[in-house]
Order: C-alpha cells, then structure tokens, then sequence
C-alpha cells in the first residue's frame, strides 16, 4: 500500500475512533465475504459500521487518538465495529452473530476512555439495551407522577372533608348581624314671612327706658306738692 494512502486510511480509522461511542474488535477468521456482509449489514441497522482493518492502520490511528493499550487485541485478522449510538445493542448483535458463525470470536473494546477485555465485552450484551433503560426511566416516572397526582387529589378531599366537618360545628348565629340603620327624619323648620333686624332688637329695650323716664319724675314732683299741701 502506497505511503499516501495509508496516511489517508488511517487518518479515515481515526476519524471513525473519535465519532465513535464504543469500539468492539473481532477476529473473523474463517467467516466468508457473504457472513461478513450480513453482519455488516445487521450491525448498520443501529448506527454501528463494522469494518475489516490492517492491525498496522489501527495501531496507528489508535495511537493518534490516545488510545494506546488496544495493541494486544490487534492481532489475526480483525474486524473493528465503530459504534455510533448504542453499545450494548451492538454487542448483542455481535454476540448473536457469534452463535450464528462460530468463527466470529469477541477479542475486546472500548468505550468510555477504557479498554474492555473480551468478557467485559461480551458482559455488555447482557445489560438492558438503552430502549429499554429508557422505557422502564420513563414507565417510573409516570409511575411518579400518577402517584403524585393520587396524593394531591386525596390531600384536597381530606381538606375539603375538614372544611365541611368545621362549616357543621360553627353555629349559623356566630357571626353577629350588621346593626340596623334606623332613619332619623329632621325636624320641619316653619318659615316665617319676616326676619327681625339685628338692629332693631338690640335698640328696643332703650326705647322703653326713655319712655318710662319722664312718668317717673312726674310722680316725684307729684309726691312733693302733696307734701307742701300738708304743711300749710
């Protein structure tokens, strides 16, 4: 192989490394173009393409993406499956495919920053797949939620049960009734044709003074003539 092209496959095996959620390497010795091309084909159904790679190429690329104890597992003829999406999935599918060609054999993987020994590998095809972590996440949570909604419901009927029970023990007559308003009618004033002036009030009482003056000295000059007739 060219130098050029082997710099460009393992610049492609690099890329494939690092949009990879997991790595699972196989060794398909004695598997035909044909199993290989239905493996291929089942493991493409779930976002995984499985790849026959040169051990050289690998190393390299596994190199450049920081990932150097892969190295023991590159050995025989191996076959690499990048994952893109589920990893337990694809180990499922590679499991099953194991049974099905017994040539297939699981060597190891990565994922998550470690390397996975074959059995550590083979383990992830026992876990629940992530469907089915998610339908269980979401049946226990509408569990939850159910459960939260029930308890509401029965908080407010105990609630109103209380209310009901306080509203029968409370006497209607508690609550004093608002006083009555009695309506005071204002009393009719008559009115008369006409005023007295401020004037004239004050100044009546002089006016009987001045005349009752002159009949009071007219009796003292009456009581005197009487007096002088008597002496004489």
């Amino acid at each position: 192989m060219p130098k050029t092209e082997k710099i460009e496959r393992v610049a492609e095996l690099k890329a494939g490394i690092d949009g990879s959620d997991a790595l699972l390497l196989t060794e398909y010795r004695g598997l035909t173009v044909s199993d290989i091309t239905e493996l291929r084909r089942s493991l493409a159904e779930g976002g995984t393409r499985f790849a026959v790679v040169k051990n050289t190429l690998m190393q390299r690329a596994a190199a450049d993406a920081s990932i150097v104890d892969l190295e023991p597992m590159l050995e025989g003829p191996t076959a690499v499956a990048f994952i893109a999406g589920d990893p337990v999935a694809a180990a499922k599918k590679v499991v099953e495919a194991a049974k099905k060609f017994p040539s297939l054999i699981l060597k190891g993987g990565y994922m998550d920053g470690q390397v996975l020994s074959a059995d550590e590998a083979k383990g992830l095809a026992d876990l629940e797949s992530r469907e089915v972590m998610l339908s269980k996440i979401a049946g226990l949570l509408k569990g939850e939620m159910s459960r939260a909604a029930s308890m509401f419901v029965s908080a407010q009927s105990k609630f109103l049960s209380l209310l009901e029970a306080y509203k029968e023990k409370v006497p209607d007559d508690s609550v004093p009734d608002a006083p009555e308003v009695v309506e005071v009618e204002a009393p009719v004033v008559e009115e008369t044709s006409e005023v007295p002036d401020a004037e004239e009030t004050m100044e009546a009482p002089a006016a009987e003074e001045t005349m009752e003056a002159p009949a009071a000295e007219a009796e003292v000059a009456d009581d005197a003539t009487n007096d002088e007739a008597g002496e004489e």
